[in-house]
């Protein structure tokens, strides 16, 4: 963090005539969890290192699914500047910033931070020497539902989900049912209206990039019932992993304004396929991709091949 990061932030807040500044940071199982301040806590300080850019603001890490026992509850997260944008999902002018959480007796990184797991594991890939950077492209896959409902009772345990679009629905009463329902396994890359999500997913892509996510394609996935998929351009691994955060977030946010739901579980439907997140991964050192060999199998290097045991091992 530099003073030039701070006042970009600054900048961002009068420009957009920022009111509430939201301060967002991961949970263990990888959620984004918030809370929101005035913007003046930010820009009103007389010290840079007095303010909370430095020495942070308190929650309570008891409260936070993985983190801390009551009797050990404090914990302090500070704003990282350079990740400020304009929250697309608020209606309140609002500037979101992702935190990192830190000891407040130590004054270190939280070690179940999982931002700080992954700017610790590009630190050891560089220790290493293999390889300098990292890349990493995830190709998320999501549903959208109409209808979702579920329970746990003592006599029964259930969920239930719903689509116009489901091949379920071909026979329903709609005043009038109009069709296009993809078939099982058959919703791949149709054009509207069989595609209904089309504009949706559109608007969802454009919110993306409007808080600097690159992307490369949108499209209908393979499912019935609303399964789609937009993939990002690739990125670092930290960088990459705060671009997913925003990516559930929008698609999570604009369904629920179309009155829809979003989910990215791994198997709603029975007999259909699943919503997977397989990610392409690359090695460089000097600007160089060290996975490839033009004299390899298959164009790849032992390097390469050594990676790919290792996912397969450990994975």
């Amino acid at each position: 963090m530099t003073p030039e990061d701070v006042q970009q932030v600054s900048d961002l807040i009068k420009k957009n005539n920022i009111l509430i500044v939201d301060l967002k940071f991961n949970d263990l199982p990888g959620l984004w969890q918030h809370f929101s301040i005035p913007p003046s806590e930010l820009t009103e300080m007389d010290d840079l290192t007095t303010s909370i850019w430095v020495e942070g603001i308190g929650f309570d890490g008891s409260s936070i699914r993985g983190f801390q026992k009551i009797q050990e509850s404090d914990m302090i997260l500070i704003p990282d500047p350079t990740t400020a944008r304009v929250d697309p999902a608020c209606s309140v002018p609002t500037l979101s910033i992702t935190c990192d959480i830190y000891d407040p007796l130590s004054k270190q990184r939280y070690t179940r931070d999982p931002r700080y797991i992954a700017r610790k594991a590009e630190e050891h890939l560089r220790s290493t020497g293999i390889a300098d950077t990292s890349f990493w492209g995830p190709e998320l896959e999501f549903f959208i539902f109409d209808d979702i409902r579920f329970d746990q009772t003592e006599n029964c345990g259930y969920y239930y989900v719903d689509s116009v679009e489901g091949e379920w629905n071909s026979g329903r009463e709609e005043n009038p049912n109009l069709g296009y329902k993809p078939r099982f396994k058959e919703g791949y890359f149709p054009v509207p209206p069989h595609d209904s999500f089309q504009d949706i997913r559109s608007e969802m892509i454009l919110t993306m990039m409007d808080v600097g996510i690159p992307i490369e394609v949108h499209h209908h996935e393979v499912a019935t019932a609303g399964q789609g998929e937009i993939d990002m351009k690739f990125d670092t691994l930290t960088s990459m992993a705060d671009k997913v955060m925003w990516y559930k977030y929008i698609i999570k946010n604009i369904a629920r304004k179309h009155g829809k739901v979003a989910t990215f579980m791994p198997k709603p439907l029975f007999g259909d396929n699943g919503s997977g997140m397989h990610v392409h991964q690359s090695l460089w050192k000097n600007g160089n991709n060290i996975f490839y060999d033009p004299e390899g199998y298959a164009l790849i290097s032992d390097t390469a091949r050594l990676y790919i045991g290792g996912l397969l091992k450990h994975a």
